[in-house]
This record gives structure tokens, C-alpha cells and sequence, in this order.
């Protein structure tokens, strides 16, 4: 019979460590790129970026990316590491709730009132 605590998710893992990877190196890519046109980053060059929406959601986009690939990390780690099925249930629950505050921290601060 197999354990369910021991659930393998392979490729799909692969794959989306590889996309949100893409993603976040786009990104910074876009920062460098922007740093480089700018000739450095000043405080009102960043504010410029964020007084539009484009750049915000790159941001989220970025930052949805990292988290999502942040747990994909904890959560296999957690599998492969940590025996004791109601350990790792508590660990995996305490990484998602820090990740969900996470989230909802940038959001209020990419949208939150100024």
C-alpha cells in the first residue's frame, strides 16, 4: 500500500521550479536593464516605477513566483527529510501560513495606501 505522505510530484515540480526560475530571472533582469538605462537607482526613479501599475505587477508577478517556488523547495524538502508524518504536517503548515502573510504583505504594500 502506499503512503500518501510520500507522494512524489516529479515533473510537475521540475517544471514549475523551472517557470517560476524564468520568471524571477526576467524580472531581475528587468531591474538591471533598468538600472543600467537610469545609470543607477535613486529614490525617485523607484518611485516612478511603482506610480504605475505595470511595474507593480511585475513586481507581484515576481513575488508570487518566489513564493510559490519557495514552498514547491520547503514543501520537497520537508517530504524527503522529515519522517514523522504530524512533524512534517506542522512544518508545512507553518511555511504556508509565513508564505499567505507573505502574499498579503505585498499586496498592501504594492497597493496598499500611500
Amino acid at each position: 500500500m502506499d503512503d500518501i505522505s510520500n507522494a512524489h510530484y516529479g515533473w510537475r515540480d521540475w517544471l514549475s521550479q523551472r517557470i517560476t526560475a524564468i520568471v524571477m530571472m526576467l524580472y531581475t533582469l528587468l531591474v538591471f536593464g533598468i538600472i543600467l538605462w537610469h545609470g543607477g537607482l535613486d529614490y525617485d526613479v523607484w518611485k516612478s516605477l511603482f506610480a504605475g501599475n505595470a511595474f507593480r505587477l511585475a513586481t507581484f508577478l515576481f513575488m508570487m513566483a518566489l513564493l510559490f517556488h519557495a514552498w514547491v523547495g520547503v514543501r520537497n524538502i520537508a517530504m524527503d527529510y522529515i519522517k514523522p508524518v504530524a512533524a512534517r504536517l506542522i512544518v508545512q503548515v507553518a511555511v504556508i501560513c509565513a508564505l499567505v502573510a507573505y502574499a498579503g504583505w505585498t499586496i498592501q504594500v504594492l497597493w496598499g495606501a500611500a
